[in-house]
């Protein structure tokens, strides 16, 4: 298991708590079915919590594997495609400010700096070490060539940016001359900012279409469009899944809707200290001997903190046990939020 650097993740309400990204997790196939995993995830688990991390997360490779160590899906994404040759920014859209693209070193300088500037906005972003802009970002752009970075200017300075390749459509066969933009990186303060770099990518020539990659679910792009049906979606799928190590501190980090408060039994088989009764509420969190109303997995409990699945729905198909009828409406409101949570970040 390759256990990545530290970093911290927003939780709703914008206060942000220690996570560990994990990624690499595998056992040697001639060890496997033995229980090595197992023991494997409970020693990082356990390390890591002792450490003051309050959350892991990894992106899953195999689905399947980890709601068993406590693993739940916290964020979901979409990759959406927009037909460049039939796309035009609807002329009602302002035009804010400008762009300017970067050279190699103008980008390994600016973009950390900038990500920051933007800040994590949305629940379930995370910061970015700087291990990570040199093994996902600055080594790409000294190695490949094609990587390109626009960087958007508003009227208080950068404020977004993407990180793009083109890619050969082209085929003699059919006379057709065009490319692909693949988007690898996007982030930008605003929707404004969002609408200038989607405005510039649309508006380079030869372009067929503009590629993009786990983008959050609620990114309203197809507003931006003169012909919305130049915009498809693409799938809904899982972006990251979510660990909580500290449960009491995890959800005294959150902010909460407007709802009485509900008394929520947790269930956690690796970590025992995070199993019991937690009343919360909107104005405290803490445990409680009071009778549960709901009584859920430690896995599920990551479904729901970030606001991605209501407990009324996990409710309905088995995966919270109801104690009491009228508290997982109550739970709704509580941990609903305004926008769809979204990591953003690759690892």
């Amino acid at each position: 298991m390759h256990v990545g650097v530290r970093a911290e993740i927003t939780v709703p309400g914008g206060a942000s708590v220690p996570l560990v990204p994990v990624a690499g997790v595998g056992v040697r196939a001639d060890h496997t079915r033995r229980g090595v995993l197992t023991s494997l995830m409970r020693a990082q688990l356990t390390e890591a919590a002792e450490r003051g991390d309050v959350m892991a997360a990894l992106h899953a490779s195999e689905t399947a594997i980890y709601g068993r160590f406590g693993y739940g899906v916290g964020t979901r994404a979409q990759s959406p495609v927009v037909r460049g040759s039939h796309a035009k920014i609807h002329p009602d859209m302002p035009a804010e400010g400008g762009v300017r693209l970067l050279d190699v070193e103008q980008a390994v300088a600016r973009l950390p700096e900038l990500y920051q500037r933007i800040g994590p906005h949305r629940p379930a972003m995370m910061t970015r070490p700087e291990e990570w802009w040199h093994d996902k970002i600055i080594r790409r752009l000294r190695t490949v060539s094609s990587l390109l970075v626009v960087v958007h200017n508003g009227p208080d300075g950068d404020d977004g940016y993407a990180v793009y390749r083109p890619k050969s459509d082209s085929s003699l066969d059919e006379r057709r001359l065009a490319v692909s933009l693949e988007v690898e990186d996007m982030h930008a303060g605003s929707l404004a900012a969002l609408a200038g770099l989607w405005r510039y990518l649309l508006g380079i020539d030869l372009v067929g279409e503009v590629r993009t990659w786990a983008r959050p679910t609620d990114e309203p792009v197809e507003t931006f469009l003169a012909d919305p049906r130049a915009y498809r979606s693409g799938d809904v799928q899982d972006e990251t899944w979510q660990r909580i190590l500290d449960v009491p501190r995890a959800l005294a980090a959150r902010d909460y809707g407007d709802a009485e408060p509900v008394v929520v039994e947790i269930v956690d088989p690796l970590l025992d200290s995070n199993s019991g009764r937690y009343l919360i509420g909107p104005s405290a969190v803490e445990r409680t001997d009071a009778a549960a109303q709901l009584r859920l997995g430690v896995d599920v409990l990551s479904m729901i903190y970030f606001g991605t699945y209501r407990p009324s729905i996990l409710g309905a198909v088995g995966r919270i046990e109801v104690l009491e009828a009228a508290a997982p409406a109550r739970a709704d409101r509580l941990f609903g939020t305004d926008r769809a949570a979204w990591c953003g970040t690759a690892y």
